[in-house]
């Protein structure tokens, strides 16, 4: 795989971070933020929600040689729907090697923007601040980007997360449990996520507690 560079034309970015999971050796602590905050990012509640800002899930695992992170983020949506790239949005990945999680060691952060490295305007992504990088990742979306042994994609997923809403609501009136494994409310959706793959050796030594977590922040606040 090759890696294109080229430049990307941004906008200044700043705004509020949600902290979304937390990775420790060999257990995940899964959580999901699919619509939260309700009020910014969901329909029900405001008629222009901030999807692009809304993170869904964070993903993290490893292998003997390689940690991978998954971003999840503005969905879900109909499989009809393009994928989310927006400018004014700054999303972080977080890396510590202690507890609390508050205190990060690493901060990754990605953009999209205008790539113009062929000559030719379409959607890029930036990726700065990863370990044994030199300078950032730079590239068109929807193609695997490599430089100095780091992977990145980022493009149109299904949605990997399961859960059975319809369930929780009538749980929740009942009293009683009413999940049903067979009944996925994301199923056949999709989102936009972002692929990261590291060497294992430039986080962990295989004995440290690893903490990961992610944010999402806009320039000029809400839409």
């Amino acid at each position: 795989m090759k890696n294109v560079t080229g430049a990307l034309l941004f906008v200044g970015l700043a705004l509020v971070a949600t902290p979304i999971a937390l990775l420790v050796p060999a257990r995940v602590l899964p959580a999901a933020d699919h619509l939260e905050p309700a009020l910014r990012v969901s329909a029900a509640f405001d008629t222009t929600p901030d999807r692009p800002a809304d993170i869904a899930d964070i993903y993290a695992w490893h292998t003997d040689t390689k940690l991978v992170v998954i971003v999840t983020f503005a969905g879900p949506q109909s499989i009809t729907l393009p994928a989310v790239y927006d400018r004014d949005v700054l999303y972080g990945v977080h890396i510590g090697t202690g507890v609390p999680k508050s205190d990060a060691t690493q901060d990754i952060y990605f953009r999209f923007g205008a790539d113009t490295s062929n000559g030719a305007s379409r959607q890029g992504i930036e990726v700065t601040g990863v370990p044994g990088v030199s300078g950032a990742i730079i590239g068109p979306v929807e193609t695997t980007l490599q430089k100095d042994g780091v992977l990145v994609r980022a493009g149109l997923f299904d949605d990997p997360f399961f859960f059975d809403s319809a369930g929780l609501g009538m749980s929740r009136s009942s009293g009683t449990l009413m999940f049903n494994r067979n009944r996925d409310f994301f199923g056949g959706q999709n989102l936009t996520a972002v692929i990261i793959e590291i060497p294992r050796s430039r986080i962990s030594t295989g004995a440290n507690p690893v903490g990961i977590w992610s944010t999402a922040a806009r320039f000029g606040g809400q839409l």
